[in-house]
């Protein structure tokens, strides 16, 4: 999941009036300062969403650092000034909580929630452990004046509610957490009337979280991002445009494809499913085989023997460059296989979004990545017939392409390569393997350029 950039919302003219009312209490007050703070860099927020009879109640727990735009009255700059500072937080709870959260019934905005209690609390309280105790916590009497509180360290409770009509409806929300901090981690437990807790936790946004999603809900969240994953992963776009770089016929197109992506769906159910190591040495190691997919496809190109030219005898097996063609689609649904743990390594944080829809979700996630990888062949493709009608020669420029990835596609799988080797792995599952594809692709080199060799010689002879 990527961390988003944002900009301060601006403050109404009300809360202004507020903040210059809190400053000058400040001023007025000969012992206090006023507190200005940046961006914290890493935030959690933890919140109980509970639907009851009428309202929906969404209690909420945030550092007091991440409340900017306000003035927080301060003792020699580092405690808390009481009970200055239980106003300051309220002011700040209503701009960046209440103000940042969106509640839906169905398809019904329940518009601005009412702030119903807001108060400072120690840090290290364990109250927010569930929800009964963090509801009564708030009704307890507030910090004692007289303490040293470090404000850095002090943290929020807020409690909004919304109106509701059906306390057994189909919730969601929309936060602006990631405002908070450079990186925010939110951990929202939705408690329904009938039926277990929902835990969400994730990084950044969400969008519109459905708390309780219907099939065609979740079926589109997860469209969308296997789309998205598509478009943005380097790595898979480098791999598709080596696939597809000596191919023009439509009929190769879609044997490759299909290959790929049945190959992919495979594992990626298998990994969703939980039927794979479970050591944190094996993201690597898959990270580290799909940049090494790259490298082999992209040398292959290159050293890859004109039509009807004899192939090299390093793979004598592959008469011509049509044969290799043909049967490309082999090594493409093994290099599939590879892949599909990839995409489940992004699947596994969102399926949480899917509810009780998973099998759904799969599915959906795997047509979004189809989809995706539809766009960008219906990209590159006229984009490769007009470079080599117009620019340069196919094989000329296949090389140059293949080149260029090969490169790149080198330096991820010596720097993954890297990380894996820093991990404590079974062998010879992880580190015999990642040497062995690194000595075939050498090996795979070193045929091309006795090829290459053989067949200078033979046009000089």
């Amino acid at each position: 999941m990527k961390v988003r950039q944002y900009t301060t919302r601006a403050v109404t003219s009300t809360r202004l009036l507020c903040l210059i009312a809190l400053l000058a209490l400040a001023i007025a007050s000969g012992t206090t300062r006023v507190g200005a703070h940046e961006i914290p860099a890493d935030v959690t927020v933890r919140a109980f969403v509970k639907p009851e009879s009428d309202l929906l109640r969404v209690l909420v727990r945030v550092p007091l650092e991440t409340l900017r735009d306000v003035i927080i009255p301060l003792r020699g700059d580092v405690f808390l000034e009481l009970p200055q500072a239980e106003e300051a937080a309220r002011v700040g709870a209503d701009l960046w909580i209440a103000g940042g959260t969106q509640a839906f019934e169905g398809e019904t905005d329940l518009g601005r929630p009412r702030l119903a209690a807001v108060r400072l609390t120690l840090p290290g309280d364990g109250a927010f452990v569930s929800w009964e105790q963090a509801l009564a916590h708030l009704s307890a009497p507030g910090i004692d004046p007289t303490m040293d509180v470090v404000w850095t360290q002090a943290q929020v409770d807020v409690l909004l509610e919304f109106p509701i009509t059906n306390a057994d409806a189909h919730f969601a929300l929309e936060t602006e957490f990631a405002l908070l901090g450079l990186r925010t981690q939110s951990v929202i437990q939705f408690l329904p009337v009938d039926g277990p807790p929902r835990v969400f936790q994730f990084i950044g946004e969400a969008g519109r979280l459905h708390l309780d999603p219907r099939w065609y809900q979740a079926a589109w969240r997860f469209i969308l991002s296997g789309i998205e994953h598509i478009l943005v992963g380097t790595d898979h776009l480098l791999f598709l445009l080596c696939l597809v770089v000596p191919f023009r016929r439509v009929r190769s197109l879609v044997l490759i494809v299909t290959a790929f992506t049945v190959a992919h769906s495979i594992t990626l159910v298998a990994a969703a499913s939980g039927w794979v190591p479970q050591g944190l040495w094996f993201p690597p190691f898959i990270e580290t085989l799909i940049a090494a997919s790259i490298v082999w496809m992209a040398f292959e190109n290159i050293v890859a023997p004109p039509r009807h030219h004899p192939a090299w005898w390093f793979c004598a097996t592959w008469r011509s460059r049509a044969t290799s063609v043909r049967r490309r689609w082999v090594l493409t649904a093994m290099f599939g296989l590879v892949h599909g743990f990839g995409f489940a390594f992004v699947l596994g944080d969102s399926l949480q979004f899917g509810g009780r829809h998973t099998a759904t979700s799969l599915a959906a996630f795997n047509i979004g990545v189809e989809l995706g990888q539809l766009l960008v062949l219906a990209v590159a493709l006229p984009c490769l017939w007009a470079l080599f009608r117009y620019v340069v020669s196919e094989r000329i420029g296949g090389i140059l392409i293949s080149a260029v990835v090969a490169h790149q596609a080198w330096h991820w799988m010596m720097e993954r390569g890297t990380d894996l080797m820093a991990h404590d792995a079974p062998w010879p599952a992880t580190f015999g393997w990642v040497w062995l594809l690194r000595g075939v692709i050498l090996l795979w080199i070193a045929g091309g350029v006795i090829w290459w060799l053989r067949t200078k010689a033979a046009h000089r002879s």
